[in-house]
C-alpha cells in the first residue's frame, strides 16, 4: 500500500501544485524604471528561497514589499518567504494584504487558519478557509485544517462531512489517519481504536502510524497488542526514536501517553505528512512552508523539526540544519538522530575530524546506536579508513542481528570495506550474503560482478550479475561501465563499444569510464578515438591517477594481445573498483 502522504501527494501533483487564484502579472513589467533597487530585491529574494535561505529571502522580499506594498506578486511571494522561515505571524498579516489585493490564494489563506487555531480561534479559522477548496493542494489541505477547526468547535460532524467531502477524490486513506486522531483528540477511544486499525491495515510500516496505534492500544491497556504491532514494524529492521519510545513505555506496561493531545498538535501532525511527501515531491519550498506552519502548530513536536533540518541538509544548507538539531532539546528522543545529523553536516562543510570525533563520542556512550554507528562507518570508508569502517559496520550487524531484509546495506558497505582493504574472501561473502538478503540489488550485483571480472574469475556467472544489475537500473552509468567493461576483460570488443559509449554520454565527465572506452576503442582497431578518449580521461582527471596511467597509453598504444585471446582468455589490464553508491 501506498503511504497515505504519498498517496496525497501523487494524486495532489497530477491536478497541479496551486496556492489558488495565480497571480498571471507578466513578472517583466512588474517594475519601472524607478523601481530597480525594488526589481533587485526581488530577484535576489526569489534566488534565495529557492536555495532555502529562508532568512534572507524574508529579508529581501520584506525590502521589496516596502517599497511596493501594493504589487501581489511581490506580496505573495514575501508571505511564502517569511512562513518558510518560520516567521508565521508576520507571515499571516502580509498574507492578509496579499488577500485584499489578489483574492483568492488558497495558500495565504492556510497560513491565516493555522495562526487563528494557534490562537483556540476555531470560528475565525473556519471563517478564513471556507473559501479554500477545489482541486489544489494547497485546496484540499485546507480542507483538512477546516474539519480539524470545526472539530475544535465541537463540530464533529460537520468535520466529518467536510472529510467526506474530501475523502471522495479518492484520499480516504490519507484522511482515515487522521479521523483516528480527531477522535483521540475528542476523546472517543473506541472510535480512535477502529479507525487507527483501519490506517494501520493500510500502512502497517509507516512509523507515524505505528506509533499512533501502539499510543492507543497501550492508553487502552491493551499491551500485548501493542507489542505485536511494534514488533511487526520492527520485524522489518525498521526503527524510529518514537516507536522505541512507546516500547519502552509499553514493556512497563505504562500508558504511553496520547499521539496528539490537543488540536493543535493534530493539525500539525497534517502539516508534517503534508511537508514529508512535498519534499519527497520536489518542491521545497512550499514543504518548508508546512513543515513550519506544524512547528508552529506544535513546537514540542521535535520529529517536524528533524525533518524541516533534513529539507535544509537537502539544499546545502548545512548551518542552518545544524542551528534547528541543535535547538532540540537534549531529553527529546529526536536528539540522538539529531547530533548524527549535525555531525554529517560537519562533514559536509569540511569538517570531517569534529564529525568523526563527535560519531565516536555518541558510540561511545551509546554502544547499540545503530543510525550513529552507520554513519561512522560511512564517514570512515570516505576517510579511507577501510579497517575502522569495516569495524563500524560489523557491530552495527551485531546489534542489529543482520537477518532482516533491510540489513543487506550494512553486508554491502563492509564488503566494500573489505575489499578496499585487500581482504577479498571477507568482502565476496559480504557480498553474496547481501544478494541473499536483496537479490535484484543493483549496485550489489554491480559489485561483485565487476570484482570477478576485474579478477579474471567466473567470468559467465559475473557477466549475469552486471546484465541483471544494468536491467535495475538502466539509466546507471558505471553500472554501463562495468558492463562494457565485462565485455572488454571477455574480448568482445564490439559489445564493449557499444556500452561504454553508452555510459560516457550519462557520466561524459568521468576519467575512468573515458579511459575504458579508450581501451576499447584501440580493441577494436579504432586507434585515433582511442587516443581523442584517453586525452578527455587525463583531461577530466582531478586527482592524477589516471592520468598518471593513460600517460604510457598515449604514448605506445596498448600492448598486443595474447595469441590465444579470440580463444576467450580475459584481457589483462586491472581497473579500480566499481564505483560505489
Amino acid at each position: 500500500m501506498t503511504h497515505p502522504a504519498r498517496l496525497l501527494t501523487s494524486a495532489l501533483i497530477v491536478i497541479g501544485l496551486a496556492t489558488g487564484g495565480a497571480l498571471s502579472l507578466d513578472q517583466g513589467q512588474m517594475f519601472s524604471v524607478s523601481q530597480l533597487s525594488t526589481a533587485g530585491s526581488y530577484l535576489a529574494g526569489r534566488e534565495a528561497l529557492s536555495d532555502l535561505s529562508t532568512g534572507a529571502a524574508a529579508s529581501y522580499f520584506r525590502r521589496a514589499a516596502e517599497a511596493d506594498w501594493d504589487n501581489p506578486i511581490i506580496i505573495e511571494r514575501s508571505f511564502i518567504a517569511l512562513a518558510a522561515d518560520g516567521q508565521i505571524a508576520e507571515a499571516a498579516t502580509v498574507a492578509g494584504h496579499l488577500l485584499e489585493l489578489a483574492a483568492p490564494n488558497d495558500l495565504a489563506s492556510l497560513v491565516i487558519g493555522a495562526e487563528a487555531i494557534k490562537a483556540r480561534r476555531y470560528a475565525a479559522a473556519g471563517r478564513a478557509l471556507t473559501t479554500v477548496g477545489g482541486d489544489t493542494f494547497a485546496g484540499i489541505t485546507g480542507g483538512i485544517l477546516r474539519a480539524w477547526a470545526l472539530e475544535g468547535e465541537g463540530r464533529r460532524d460537520e468535520a466529518g462531512q467536510v472529510l467526506d467531502q474530501i475523502g471522495q477524490g479518492g484520499l480516504e486513506d490519507f484522511l482515515v489517519f487522521h479521523r483516528a486522531i480527531m477522535a483521540d483528540v475528542a476523546g472517543d477511544s473506541r472510535e480512535a481504536l477502529e479507525l487507527i486499525a483501519v490506517a494501520h491495515q493500510a500502512d502497517p510500516y509507516i512509523a507515524r502510524i505505528v506509533e499512533a496505534y501502539a499510543r492507543m492500544l497501550g492508553n487502552a491497556g491493551r499491551f500485548e497488542e501493542a507489542r505485536k504491532v511494534i514488533a511487526a514494524f520492527e520485524g522489518q529492521g525498521l526503527s524510529h526514536p518514537l516507536v522505541s519510545e512507546v516500547k519502552a513505555a509499553i514493556d512497563r506496561r505504562q500508558r504511553p501517553g496520547v499521539f496528539a493531545p490537543t488540536i493543535q498538535a493534530g493539525a500539525a501532525e497534517m502539516f508534517h505528512s503534508v511537508g514529508v511527501a512535498l519534499a519527497r515531491e520536489g518542491s521545497p519550498e512550499i514543504a518548508a512552508v508546512f513543515l513550519q506552519l506544524g512547528i508552529y502548530l506544535d513546537p514540542g513536536a521535535d520529529v517536524i523539526d528533524l525533518v524541516y533540518g533534513q529539507l535544509l541538509d537537502g539544499a546545502g544548507q548545512f548551518e542552518a540544519a545544524n542551528r534547528v538539531y541543535d535547538s532540540i532539546p537534549a531529553t527529546s528522543p529526536m536528539k540522538p538522530m539529531a547530533v548524527v545529523r549535525i555531525a554529517e553536516n560537519l562533514d559536509e562543510l569540511g569538517n570531517r575530524d569534529e564529525a568523526l570525533r563527535r560519531l565516536g563520542n555518541i558510540v561511545a556512550s551509546n554502544p547499540d546506536d545503530t543510525e550513529a554507528l552507520a554513519v561512522l562507518g560511512d564517514m570512515q570508508r570516505a576517510a579511507e579508513k577501510y579497517l575502522e569502517a569495516a569495524d563500524s559496520y560489523t557491530r552495527v550487524l551485531d546489534a542489529v542481528a543482520g537477518d532482516t531484509p533491510g540489513d543487506w546495506r550494512y553486508y554491502y558497505v563492509r564488503g566494500i570495506a573489505h575489499e578496499r582493504s585487500k581482504q577479498w574472501e571477507k568482502a565476496e561473502a559480504d557480498f553474496k550474503r547481501a544478494l541473499e538478503l536483496n537479490p535484484d540489488q543493483p549496485q550489489v550485483l554491480n559489485y561483485l560482478g565487476y570484482s570477478w571480472v576485474d579478477q579474471g574469475v567466473n567470468l559467465l556467472p559475473a557477466l549475469e550479475l552486471i546484465e541483471k544489475a544494468v536491467a535495475g537500473s538502466p539509466n546507471d552509468g558505471y553500472i554501463i561501465d562495468s558492463l562494457g567493461w565485462a565485455y572488454y576483460r571477455l574480448n568482445r570488443f564490439p559489445e564493449a563499444v557499444a556500452q561504454l559509449e553508452r555510459a560516457v554520454q550519462i557520466r561524459p565527465a568521468d576519467p575512468e569510464i573515458n579511459d575504458h572506452l579508450g581501451d576499447a576503442y584501440w580493441r577494436a582497431g579504432r586507434q585515433l578515438e582511442a587516443r581523442f578518449q584517453w586525452n578527455i580521461a587525463a583531461a577530466v582527471d582531478k586527482e592524477g591517477a589516471v592520468k598518471e596511467r593513460v600517460a604510457s597509453k598515449l604514448a605506445n598504444g596498448l600492448a598486443p594481445l595474447p595469441p590465444d585471446a579470440a580463444a576467450g582468455t580475459p584481457v589483462a589490464e586491472g581497473q579500480p573498483a566499481p564505483a560505489a553508491q
